[in-house]
């Protein structure tokens, strides 16, 4: 089975996607972050790419001083994930005003003057970067009251379900390839256009989602990109050639990838560090377990084409959709709810809910929630 080239299907990137989100958010505004955050899965899917040919030459490697080949392939990739790893800890600043260190340069990357503009233009897009630092531990009260904001759910729920269809023809891609007569060396390259296809329509979603400041209906897009093409797998018959097959399957694992949206959306919406920390590691939660469901919908009593599984995986498109719609509504009536208590406050009485609230983060009154 071919290994996951999308990140956010694997338990590798998985773990990295919380930490990430809140350094990246010191240092971007929300709209900003959607675009690195895309880069990073697209650099992920690239490696992906160039593992594809290099592992036909280093599995090869069987045999070597009594070694397996796949042994090498786990080395060779351990040891790079090291180095970069210990380089980035060492290499990597807290946030754009703390650059300055002996591996850095004893001047850091800016200018003071430099910092300030950096600093300033992200606490405009959210003042709550001022509150707390992304090196400040977690209470247990500040968890709870993550794990309670009930206004994350939708956003949970799409992480649930966006991915599923993908995720769960991605794993058995490899498998589906060679019964359908394709052989592992070309099951390898045939795999290359899906990840191309990926690389394109993720950043493309990203700068559209950008340049309209949307985020719910461009990333459905991923959904309606899916939906004829999962019906078009339910309905073809048995006897359709390989390559139409592979077509379908190809197009299907190219779809416009909204994750990038989904986490910096999350990140935006969650209106503070604390909150923001917390509800990336839940969001990432609900894709893992998308994970897990997607694993056990094909079944061994199902294959090769996996009809009933295709059924399974339509309707979970199906309902991803509509549950894309309910997040539109819901975050534009919660805005219009919020707006409403605050247009009936009189200017005396705004300025001291502002002084004295105990609201915090998305809570307050002020706040308006990305959709």
């Amino acid at each position: 089975m071919h290994p996951s080239p999308r990140g956010s299907r694997s338990s590798h990137s998985l773990s990295t996607v919380p930490d990430m989100v809140l350094l990246l958010s010191y240092w971007y505004t929300s709209r900003e972050l959607t675009i690195r955050l895309s880069f990073f899965w697209v650099s992920l899917t690239s490696t992906t790419i160039i593992g594809s040919f290099l592992a036909a030459g280093i599995l090869k490697m069987r045999g070597v001083a009594g070694v397996e080949g796949w042994r090498y392939l786990f080395l060779i990739e351990g040891c790079i994930t090291l180095v970069i790893g210990i380089v980035a800890v060492f290499y990597l600043p807290p946030g754009p005003t703390q650059t300055a260190s002996k591996f850095r340069g004893k001047k850091g990357w800016f200018t003071e003057r430099e910092e300030v503009i950096l600093t300033m233009r992200v606490l405009r897009d959210d003042p709550t970067k001022s509150q707390m630092h992304n090196r400040q531990y977690i209470t247990l009260r500040d968890l709870w009251k993550s794990f309670s904001d009930v206004d994350h759910l939708p956003l949970y729920a799409l992480g649930l379900t966006t991915y599923i269809a993908t995720g769960t023809v991605n794993a058995y891609f490899s498998l589906t390839l060679k019964s359908l007569g394709f052989s592992t060396f070309n099951t390898n390259l045939l795999i290359i256009p899906s990840q191309i296809l990926f690389i394109i329509n993720n950043l493309g979603l990203s700068f559209l989602s950008r340049k309209l400041n949307e985020r719910t209906i461009v990333a459905s897009l991923g959904s309606w990109w899916q939906f004829p093409l999962m019906l078009a797998l339910v309905l073809i018959p048995d006897s359709t050639g390989a390559w139409q097959k592979y077509a379908i399957l190809t197009l299907i694992l190219g779809y416009p990838y909204a994750h990038p949206i989904l986490v910096s959306w999350n990140s935006r919406n969650s209106g503070s560090v604390r909150t923001r920390s917390v509800s990336a590691s839940l969001y990432n939660i609900a894709v893992q377990l998308a994970s897990i469901i997607s694993s056990n919908i094909y079944r061994a009593d199902d294959k090769p084409l996996y009809k009933r599984g295709n059924r399974v995986l339509l309707a979970i498109i199906i309902l991803n959709l509509v549950i894309f719609a309910f997040t539109k509504v819901y975050f534009i009536l919660r805005n219009r709810n919020k707006q409403a208590k605050w247009e009936a406050l009189t200017a005396e009485e705004r300025a001291t809910y502002l002084a004295t609230t105990k609201d915090e983060g998305n809570r307050r009154l002020d706040f308006q929630f990305a959709h």
